[in-house]
């Protein structure tokens, strides 16, 4: 059974459609990458996996069980959710920031937990710093590192590598891929399409709204696709590093 599903799922915002019969599955074990032009409904679609909006029409499943069916205690032992956005209300030391993540778990060990994930993501030295006072890529690792402090099996994330330079960028996306082996089912939105196909297992395409391809990596982004959607004309080439995309404008 798959950990995360979404059945023909629809999101409605100001009354104005956003996202239209989505329907995808996350199994454990697997990194799943959502791309897309800007605006495209990717950050629509895993709010709706992680229940911050309500679905229109469909529906979305937690190892089964249908998420609006959940507390928010529940949601919380369940999904594990990393925003876009990197606000922190208060200057709180990074420790502090990250065990945040855990509060649920009722653990003792909490802030040995926060501790190891500040260290996972590479900003462990930084623990009692506060986070006002860091900079935008270190503070986007504390908030990562607050959603893998959990146990959740579905970890979600919208743009995760966001303003982070390329050896972060890629320490990160070593860390989800190791989260997924881990059995956990991983879920996130990438603009670097070379990082996605190097990365995930597969590529789920947005465009408009809808769902226009589901596949793996290099059958996800084909020259089609990526010039009818991303407006680019690419071009694969296999490297020892793995696949990258060469690219032009149209």
């Amino acid at each position: 059974m798959s950990l995360l599903t979404l059945h023909e799922a629809s999101v409605e915002i100001e009354r104005k459609p956003v996202l239209l019969q989505a329907s995808l599955s996350v199994e454990g074990g697997e990194m799943v990458a959502i791309c897309g032009p800007n605006g495209a409904g990717k950050s629509t679609l895993l709010k709706l996996a992680a229940g911050l909006h309500k679905p229109k029409a469909g529906h979305v499943a937690i190892h089964g069980r249908d998420l609006k069916t959940l507390s928010s205690h529940q949601r919380g032992e369940a999904v594990a959710y990393l925003a876009q956005e990197r606000l922190i209300a208060w200057n709180l030391p990074a420790i502090e920031v990250a065990a945040l993540g855990g509060l649920h778990l009722g653990q003792s060990d909490i802030m040995g937990r926060a501790q190891r994930a500040l260290d996972m993501v590479g900003v462990g030295h930084l623990a009692m710093r506060g986070v006002a006072d860091m900079s935008g890529g270190e503070r986007a690792r504390v908030l990562l590192a607050r959603a893998m402090v959990t146990d959740a099996p579905v970890l979600i994330a919208d743009e995760p590598v966001a303003g982070l330079d390329p050896d972060a960028e890629l320490l990160v996306l070593e860390r989800l891929r190791e989260r997924a082996e881990g059995h956990s089912a991983v879920l996130l939105s990438l603009h670097d399409l070379s990082a996605a196909a190097k990365f995930a297992d597969r590529v789920i395409v947005v465009a408009d709204g809808r769902i226009v391809a589901d596949a793996k990596p290099l059958d996800a982004l084909t020259p089609d696709i990526l010039r009818e959607h991303f407006r680019i004309a690419g071009q694969w080439i296999e490297t020892e590093n793995g696949p990258l995309l060469a690219t032009r404008r149209l």
